[in-house]
């Protein structure tokens, strides 16, 4: 039942996702100069796409067959894609990173929530098994080195004997004044219990009076009891409080967990198996149908070479290996049509030589100069375009894909979502074809060499020695520039083992262990007046959402996809800015979480005092990096990062300052003066 849902929902998101790729297609192609227009336009865009990749990613993590996982996984990183092109078009018609929707969504009908942008699954599930090994690893260092960074949460400071003994003399004395002060309230209640019996003496009190004041005491505990219990429960409805059976587990809960491992193991098998069959049938297709491709191609290209022969006279050229061989050949095309494509060719260029002959430099240059005067023109009347897409032509051909094999296929035989044995073999055969063209394009080669020497007894032409010297050339400026790059890209650590910098840097404090926080911990609200703001020139704060959407946007889906990494507009840092206590060190280390990537930390206060000198902090920057690269995703963390840029130090910073360059002189004497000149200034 959830296959035939999760496919329902993957049928009805394909057909949104082709709606909207035409409608973008078709907007993209007209030019517009009003700027809340085109803002609204790309606002449309950008929501809808948000909406097919919260879909996508659900499919994506539920379905099981692998070879629709495979396309669906190839139009979700294209919608990924799109999604950070289509923000960063509006942060460039807008000058702003922060957007605000809440007019769009009242018209398309959907709650905030709709908007917030999921991190696939498939970000820590494919990178299940290294991050576990790598966290072993880190944690058999730390362990050696009887450091635990996850028990550590604040600096210790070292401190004198003498201040030492103080903290433990104040501590102890206020352990006594405590113990006394018990011994002596309890003291006092024996003393006032004796005083109350003498007064009482032995007087028998009443007993309907002694009932009434059991029921008094009886009846305001009750009230009281009941006064909390009603408290607590305002506090629940209001949401300050959780509900009683909150941090339970429930039974469903651990039912869903049980599912989702299971679907995990299955999505897993499904897979191995058609790895497996990827291999099983191409071997079973080389063996029935290969020597009759084989037949084929020859057949095919001997053909090709009588008709040719009889049309021009001569024998062709046979294609390089670089230019495809005979692929390009017979890529859709008959004989005929090659023929009548390569006459074409060579009346064409002759009559380009002709018309490059009668042209002069004169009017060619004036010529230039006009069409770039319209070219100016025609860009300032047009007004604004939307940017080329890299992701556009991906998603236009998973859909494409998705029309022609699975939109209408018929799936009632394969009810446990298995791979199609079919689809492979077609996959396969075009593999196995373009393999045995490479081995018959050898053969051929050689029989239409024997051909010409046999029928038109002609001779081989001698290949001209310009040819050769000019590649000599080129090759010899090759190497000079590979040998240039070798000296600015020298690496210092060439005779170690990335095992080693990384057990050094860990060692070091530099290569630290990520605390596990999600970003959906990082609770905020949604700025509902955010439009109504600006309309009146008010810039709104962004709220804790806002930057939750920046960081998934910039931080997390760029690190978790490669192929989004690549293409995707780049975002090399991002600057969290704020008062201490709002969450910026948590976003570091949700990012880290979210994506399995490693940390750095290379803040001024852990770094102080480890690679001292100049070159000690070229060696610092090179093992991180090299590290970094070869372990990815990393990310670089520079906490308090505005202290580098302080004009004038304050009062509150200048001790700290001090000691810093106290132990920096220490390793620098030839720049004791110019510092200390600049720490009196």
């Amino acid at each position: 039942m959830s296959n035939t849902m999760y496919n329902k929902m993957w049928h009805q998101t394909q057909e949104a996702l082709t709606s909207l790729l035409d409608k973008e297609s078709q907007k993209m192609m007209e030019p517009h100069q009003n700027q809340v227009f085109i803002f609204q336009m790309l606002a449309t865009f950008y929501i809808k796409y948000v909406q097919i990749f919260r879909n996508l990613e659900n499919v994506y993590d539920q379905i099981v067959h692998p070879q629709k996982r495979i396309l669906i996984r190839k139009i979700l990183d294209g919608v990924m894609g799109r999604i950070l092109e289509l923000k960063n078009e509006m942060v460039e018609l807008e000058l702003t990173e922060f957007h605000y929707f809440d007019d769009l969504l009242q018209d398309l009908k959907l709650a905030p929530q709709q908007l917030d942008i999921p991190i696939p699954k498939y970000f820590l599930k494919e990178k299940l098994e290294v991050i576990k090994e790598r966290e072993k690893i880190l944690a058999q260092i730390l362990a050696n080195t009887g450091f635990d960074a996850t028990d550590k949460k604040y600096p210790v400071r070292a401190i004198p004997l003498e201040e030492a003994i103080k903290v433990i003399q104040v501590a102890e004395r206020a352990r006594q004044g405590r113990l006394r002060a018990m011994f002596m309230k309890q003291i006092f209640l024996q003393e006032y219990r004796a005083r109350q019996a003498k007064i009482l003496g032995e007087k028998i009190a009443d007993a309907g009076a002694a009932a009434l004041r059991i029921q008094k005491v009886w009846r305001g505990f009750q009230q009281s009891k009941k006064a909390e219990r009603e408290r607590e429960e305002e506090m629940i409805f209001l949401g300050m409080n959780p509900p009683p059976l909150f941090n339970e587990v429930g039974a469903t809960i651990i039912e869903a967990e049980k599912v989702t491992h299971m679907r995990d193991k299955v999505q897993m098998k499904h897979e191995e198996d058609y790895r497996g069959a990827l291999v099983t049938i191409k071997d079973d297709l080389k063996l029935t149908e290969g020597p009759d491709i084989k037949e084929n191609l020859q057949e095919q290209i001997r053909r090709w070479f009588i008709e040719c022969r009889n049309l021009t006279g001569t024998f062709p050229d046979y294609p390089r290996e670089e230019e495809g061989g005979s692929a390009i050949i017979f890529s859709n095309k008959t004989p005929q049509q090659v023929i009548e494509d390569m006459i074409a060719n060579q009346e064409e260029k002759e009559t380009n030589k002709k018309k490059k002959k009668e042209k002069k430099p004169k009017t060619a240059k004036k010529e230039k100069e006009k069409n770039e005067t319209k070219e100016k023109n025609k860009e300032e009347d047009e007004g604004w375009k939307m940017s080329p897409s890299i992701f556009l032509h991906k998603m236009e051909e998973g859909s494409n894909v998705y029309k022609d094999v699975w939109k209408n296929k018929d799936e009632s035989w394969n009810f446990y979502q298995d791979y199609d044995p079919e689809m492979i073999k077609e996959e396969k055969r075009k593999e196995l074809e373009s393999e045995i063209r490479v081995q018959v394009d050898e053969l051929m080669r050689q029989e239409l060499k024997n051909l010409k020497l046999a029928v038109n007894r002609e001779k081989e032409l001698p290949v001209k020695t310009g040819r050769k010297k000019g590649g000599k050339k080129k090759n010899k400026r090759k190497k000079r520039k590979k040998g240039k790059m070798g000296k600015k890209d020298k690496d210092l650590t060439a005779d170690r083992t990335i095992e080693s910098l990384y057990k050094e840097l860990v060692e070091e404090g530099l290569l630290i262990q990520a605390l596990k926080v999600n970003l959906s911990d990082y609770i905020g609200e949604y700025s509902y007046l955010g439009t109504t703001l600006r309309q009146v020139s008010i810039e709104p704060m962004p709220s804790l959402l806002d930057v939750r959407q920046l960081v998934t946007l910039y931080g997390v889906l760029p690190l978790g996809s490669a192929a989004v990494h690549k293409k995707a507009p780049l975002v090399k840092s991002l600057l969290l800015a704020g008062p201490s206590g709002v969450g910026k060190k948590m976003l570091v280390h949700a990012i880290c979480t979210e994506t399995g990537a490693n940390l750095f930390n290379l803040s001024a206060t852990n770094i102080a005092g480890k690679y001292p000198g100049n070159s000690g902090l070229q060696m610092m920057l090179h093992v991180v990096f090299k590290v970094a690269r070869q372990l990815q995703p990393s990310v670089v963390w520079i906490g308090d990062a505005e202290k580098t840029f302080y004009k004038k130090v304050p009062n509150s910073e200048r001790e700290k300052l001090l000691r810093g360059l106290i132990y920096y002189l220490s390793w620098e004497p030839g720049r004791k003066l110019p510092l200390l000149a600049k720490l009196l200034h």
